[in-house]
C-alpha cells in the first residue's frame, strides 16, 4: 500500500471517518478487496457517494488508462468488506458488489462529477476508457 493511502486511512480511522486530505471530507469508504490471483485483502481508499443505504464507488485511478487493480478483485471476489462513517465513528460493513449497467451509468457518472468537477478532468487522461461505477449493497 502506498504511503499516500496508509495516511488517508489513518487519518479516516482516526476522524471517524472525515479526511481532509485531498479533499475527501466525510466522502471516503474503505475497500477491502480480496485478490483475484492472491486471495490477499487490500486496502484502497476510494471516494463515495452513498445514496439511500447504498455506496457509489469509481474506478477512475485518477484518469489512468486501465482500471486500477481493485476493479478486477471485486468482479472476482464481489461480496467484500468495506470500512464506512457514521454516528461519529467508522464500521465495517459487509457488503455485495454489483457494477452499474450501461442503462444507468451516465446518471451515476454525473453524480461524481456534480460532486467532484475533478472527475471531468480524468476523461481527457483516461484516453476514452469508460469508467466503472459499482454500488455496494450491505448484506
Amino acid at each position: 500500500m502506498s504511503d499516500f493511502n496508509e495516511q488517508v486511512i489513518s487519518e479516516f480511522r482516526d476522524n471517524a471517518g472525515h479526511v481532509r486530505t485531498a479533499g475527501f471530507g466525510d466522502n471516503l469508504v474503505v475497500l477491502h478487496s480480496i485478490g483475484a490471483r492472491s486471495g490477499e485483502v487490500r486496502l484502497n481508499p476510494l471516494f463515495a457517494i452513498a445514496e439511500s443505504g447504498t455506496w457509489l464507488i469509481v474506478g477512475s485511478a485518477a484518469g489512468a488508462v486501465k482500471d486500477p487493480a481493485w476493479v478486477h478483485n471485486l468482479r472476482s471476489n464481489p461480496r467484500i468488506d468495506v470500512e464506512v462513517p457514521g454516528d461519529g465513528a467508522v464500521r465495517t460493513v459487509t457488503v455485495d458488489v454489483t457494477e452499474v449497467g450501461d442503462d444507468e451509468w451516465e446518471t451515476q457518472w454525473a453524480k461524481f462529477t456534480a460532486a467532484s468537477p475533478g472527475f471531468l478532468d480524468y476523461i481527457d487522461t483516461a484516453e476514452g476508457r469508460r469508467f466503472p461505477i459499482f454500488r455496494l449493497t450491505p448484506g
